[in-house]
C-alpha cells in the first residue's frame, strides 16, 4: 500500500485496473486507492506481469503492506540449475523490492490472456468507479477534461434514471429507513474513507490543539480598484486573479516575517519550514480537501490565480495527484463566495494556523467625521496556542490586513 499523502495512515482498495496475468508498464495506471484525501489512480513503479493480487477491491490496508505481485517479463533467464546430482527446482532468485508492490520471479509458460487488451481510457478516478457503479460503458462516453480525459461530470450525464436506483443506492451500502418514529424515518450513511479521516483530524485538531481566535476587518477598496484594472487590462482568455488569490499572496508574504506562523508544533518541539506553501480548501465531493500552492510567497499573482484554478479543478473531478496535496504550511479557507461574512476554521494539523475569509460587501464606515462606504471583508485568524502566541498572531494578522489594504506590496 503506497503512502499517497503525508498524512495517510492506511488506504482502501477501489478498483483493480489490470488484471492477473496482464503486462504493466512503470507508470501505467495500477490500482485505484481511497486515501484520507482523495480517490487516487497509483502508478506502478515497476514493469513485468501482474502475477497475483493480494488485497481485494473494498480491503483496507496499513501503509507498505503488499496488494499485489508483479513478476518478470516473458523471456526473462531462467534461474541457473543447482550442482546436486538429484534434479531439484531452482531457488527463487532475491527479488527487486519496491516499497508499495511486492515483485517476485515465476517460472513456466505464461498465459497470453490478458495481453491483448486494448489501448487504455483516459479517466479519472471518479468516475471509473461511477461508471462500474452504474454500468456505463466509458468506452461509449466522450470526455471533457483536459485531454479528453472522462470526468465525474460525463459519467453522470451518460448515465440514465433507473426506476430501481433506490434499490441500487441500497445495495451499495445505504441502510434501508427505519420505522417511523418522533424524528420521522431514519437513514443512516457509511462514511467514505476520506470522510472518516476528516472526522478523526478535525477532532484530533480541537482536542490536542488550544484554539485560539483573532479576528479583523479589513478594508478591500484599494484591492477592489486594483483588482478591475486588471480585469481591463488582461487579454480575453487570460486569468484575471481572485480576491482569494490575493489573500493567498498577502498571507505567503506575511509567513516570511513570522516563521512561526509557517511551522508546526511536534512532540514538544518547534518545527519551521523554508518553504512557504500554502492550501487552499476546496469542496470535494461531500468532503473538503485542501491542494496546495507551493513557494507562494515567490509567485506572482498571475501565477498564483493559474496554480489555484488548475489545482481546484482536478480536485473537483478526482484527478488530483499526491504531491499536489501534500507539504503545506499554512491553509486560506474562503467561504466568502456563500455569502459568509465571519466564521471560524478548525486547524489542520499539524499546521500552527489557518486565515478564515468571509465575503466583501459595500458597508458603512465613518471616515474623518463623515459617513461614507467601504468594501470590507472579516478575517478570522485560528491559532495554535502551542506555537503562536497572541502578540506575535496579532502582527501577523495586522501584516496581512496591510498587505491588502495597499494591494501594491503584493506585487513587490
Amino acid at each position: 500500500m503506497p503512502r499517497l499523502s503525508d498524512s495517510m495512515e492506511e488506504g482502501t482498495i477501489l478498483t483493480w485496473l489490470k488484471q492477473v496475468g496482464e503486462e504493466v508498464a512503470v507508470g501505467e495506471e495500477l490500482v485505484e486507492i481511497e486515501t484520507d484525501k482523495a480517490n487516487m489512480a497509483y502508478e506502478s513503479d515497476l514493469a513485468g506481469i501482474l502475477t497475483e493480487i493480494l488485497a481485494p477491491e473494498g480491503e483496507t490496508l496499513a501503509i507498505g503492506a503488499p496488494i499485489a505481485v508483479v513478476g518478470e517479463r516473458e523471456g526473462a533467464p531462467a534461474a541457473p540449475p543447482t550442482p546436486e546430482p538429484e534434479p531439484t527446482p531452482a531457488p527463487e532468485p532475491e527479488p527487486d523490492r519496491s516499497p508499495f508492490v511486492a515483485q517476485r520471479a515465476t517460472s513456466g509458460e505464461r498465459s497470453a490472456e490478458g495481453n491483448q487488451g486494448t489501448e487504455r481510457i483516459k479517466a479519472s478516478p471518479v468516475a471509473r468507479r461511477l461508471a462500474k457503479e452504474h454500468g456505463v460503458d466509458l468506452a461509449t462516453i466522450a470526455g471533457s477534461g483536459p485531454g479528453g480525459r472522462i470526468v465525474k461530470k460525463d459519467v453522470k450525464e451518460a448515465t440514465p434514471a433507473a426506476p430501481g436506483a433506490a434499490a441500487v443506492t441500497e445495495a451499495a451500502g445505504a441502510a434501508p429507513a427505519s420505522t417511523e418514529t418522533a424524528k420521522g424515518e431514519t437513514r443512516t450513511e457509511e462514511l467514505s474513507k476520506l470522510q472518516e479521516v476528516i472526522a478523526r483530524r478535525m477532532a484530533e485538531s480541537k482536542a490536542t490543539a488550544p484554539h485560539f481566535y483573532l479576528e479583523a476587518t479589513i478594508d478591500m477598496s484599494a484591492a477592489v480598484e486594483a483588482r478591475a484594472r486588471l480585469k481591463a487590462a488582461t487579454p480575453e482568455g487570460g486569468v484575471v486573479p481572485s480576491f482569494n488569490d490575493m489573500v493567498v499572496k498577502a498571507c505567503a508574504l506575511a509567513l516570511r516575517e513570522f516563521p512561526r506562523a509557517n511551522g508546526a508544533y511536534r512532540d514538544g518541539r518547534f518545527e519551521l519550514y523554508s518553504r512557504i506553501n500554502v492550501g487552499v480548501a476546496v469542496a470535494a465531493q461531500d468532503a473538503l480537501v485542501v491542494p496546495t500552492i507551493f513557494d507562494a510567497d515567490e509567485k506572482g499573482l498571475a501565477q498564483i490565480a493559474a496554480d489555484a484554478r488548475a489545482v481546484a479543478a482536478k480536485v473537483r473531478e478526482g484527478s488530483v495527484t499526491p504531491p499536489e496535496l501534500s507539504g503545506g504550511t499554512f491553509t486560506v479557507s474562503n467561504l466568502g463566495m456563500y455569502g459568509i461574512r465571519n466564521f471560524g476554521a478548525v486547524i489542520n494539523p499539524p499546521q500552527a494556523a489557518i486565515l478564515a475569509v468571509g465575503a466583501i460587501s459595500e458597508r458603512p464606515v465613518v471616515d474623518e467625521g463623515s459617513i461614507t462606504t467601504a468594501h470590507l471583508m472579516d478575517v478570522t485568524l485560528a491559532c495554535d496556542h502551542r506555537i503562536l502566541y497572541g502578540a506575535e498572531a496579532a502582527e501577523f494578522l495586522a501584516r496581512i490586513r496591510s498587505l491588502l489594504e495597499e494591494p501594491l506590496g503584493l506585487a513587490l
